[in-house]
């Protein structure tokens, strides 16, 4: 399963699995490119629930998308589960930047794993 996106109502979503390396990263960053294609505010969750291995070539594009949102006054939020995703994120020093979210509801109200795992244990 390669990446793809999906739109519901004002949320973007771009969804990847398996490997994201420099020969998979090319097509990862044309599927972030075509979901922000348009104008206006843009609210995108890039799901990484799928991803079995990730290298630090997701960066660049991640952080493109993560600055064309911020300049339309939307967001990007990453959801992830495995701890390689969080190791590249906290390698780079950009874990403030993409805190993890568990689910794609949990991004699209801004709740990350952390505070979610927190809220459901009280």
């Amino acid at each position: 399963m390669g990446p793809h996106s999906d739109l519901f109502d004002e949320l973007r979503v771009v969804t990847a699995g398996g490997e994201l390396d420099l020969t998979t990263v090319p097509a990862f960053a044309r599927d972030l490119a075509d979901a922000r294609r348009g104008s206006g505010r843009l609210l995108l969750v890039v799901d990484l629930r799928g991803v079995t291995f990730m290298d630090g070539s997701v960066l660049d594009p991640l952080c493109a998308a993560r600055k064309n949102c911020h300049e339309r006054l939307g967001w990007l939020r990453v959801v992830h589960h495995r701890p390689g995703a969080s190791l590249v994120f906290r390698a780079a020093g950009l874990q403030d930047c993409f805190p993890r979210y568990a689910t794609i509801l949990d991004a699209w109200q801004d709740i990350p794993a952390n505070r979610a795992t927190a809220d459901r244990a009280t």
